[in-house]
């Protein structure tokens, strides 16, 4: 079986998608389109300005939304009148929860398979981290921090050589940033009961909020979230993994650091072992766009149950209005499930 996969966006981000998508031979890239035709056509694929033409000329099987949270709810939207019943929509999604979930409503009434692309859960660190706690191999655990450190957001520059529409967002930190590690705390340690957050805003060069704490309120586990945009950590490439991590359980430590490695500390030791070598994948993330993207391809060819489908990337959501309303009452907020 040979998808035929089509892309809408053609910004810097979407570099990734396409290169993965064409490393993979079950796989046809059958077109791009962006509102700027000459990046369209920069990506050596048949290129559209328009979307609905560019769906009815090469019927694909699924649809890669690589757009900011503006465009979304139109695009799927679009999609979903062509008839076509696999979507990928990049994060953060939609605008606000209210129309993700129209979005999600649509989706469903139209038996179409709508899924977020939030990548670093598929990051080869988190999902050496998930296995570790599966196992038990720490005990059990009590506390998380990570540290983003991306060392980006100093200046009157900030962002604009690489994504400068950052600098215009009214929400930064969490909306765009934080929200990974939202779904990656998730991922790790199960649904979150409640969040208390203290945000800021260093550069007055950008609309939104670009440093902050997020206390993360899971049950037996606290996790910390520590943004700061403004600082950086030991890594060959600040972006690799975009800071540090431990997670401390009754039975040691389970720490990734800047390169990707994740080591592993018994309780009462002072010797860690390593248990996932640095990464060396060149590209972003650790390759973790190309294991999301084949994720859901072996969901399409195989019927493999899927990862962050939309309805359930709704609990994101509603964990970052949390986040939000909590920095703004300066009080700890409970979590409605979506």
């Amino acid at each position: 079986m040979t998808v035929r996969v089509a892309c809408v966006g053609a910004g810097y981000f979407s570099q990734f998608h396409y290169g993965s998508w064409a490393r993979m031979g079950d796989v046809a890239l059958v077109g791009a389109c962006d509102t700027d035709l000459a990046r369209a056509k920069a990506t050596g694929l048949p290129a559209y300005g328009d979307l609905r033409t560019m769906l009815t000329e090469t019927q694909p099987d699924l649809l890669d939304i690589i757009l900011p949270p503006p465009a979304h709810a139109a695009t799927i939207r679009t999609a979903l009148a062509a008839g076509l019943k696999w979507i990928i929509c990049q994060k953060p999604f939609c605008m606000d929860l209210e129309e993700a979930r129209q979005i999600v409503a649509e989706a469903q009434a139209a038996e179409a398979t709508l899924i977020v692309h939030e990548n670093f859960r598929f990051q080869p660190w988190y999902r050496t981290l998930k296995s570790e706690l599966d196992a038990g191999r720490i005990g059990e655990v009590l506390n998380a921090t990570f540290r983003l450190r991306p060392g980006d957001g100093q200046g009157p520059r900030a962002y604009l050589d690489r994504q400068p529409y950052f600098q215009q967002m009214p929400r930064f930190l969490i909306h765009e940033t934080a929200v990974h590690w939202i779904d990656t705390f998730r991922f790790l340690f199960g649904p979150a009961q409640a969040v208390y957050a203290d945000l800021r805003r260093i550069n007055p060069a950008i609309a939104g909020e670009d440093a902050g704490h997020v206390i993360f309120d899971h049950g037996p586990v606290r996790a910390l979230f520590d943004g700061n945009r403004h600082l950086d950590h030991v890594a060959d490439n600040l972006r690799r993994t975009m800071g540090e991590a431990q997670i401390e359980g009754t039975e040691g430590v389970l720490t990734l650091y800047g390169d990707g490695a994740v080591t592993r500390r018994g309780f009462g030791e002072s010797a860690e072992t390593q248990i996932l070598s640095p990464d060396t994948w060149d590209g972003f993330g650790g390759d973790c766009v190309h294991a999301l993207q084949s994720h859901v391809i072996a969901a399409m060819e195989n019927g493999t149950a899927l990862e962050n489908e939309a309805h359930a990337y709704l609990d994101v959501i509603a964990i970052k209005d949390a986040i939000y309303a909590s920095a703004s009452e300066g009080r700890k907020i409970a979590v409605g499930r979506s």
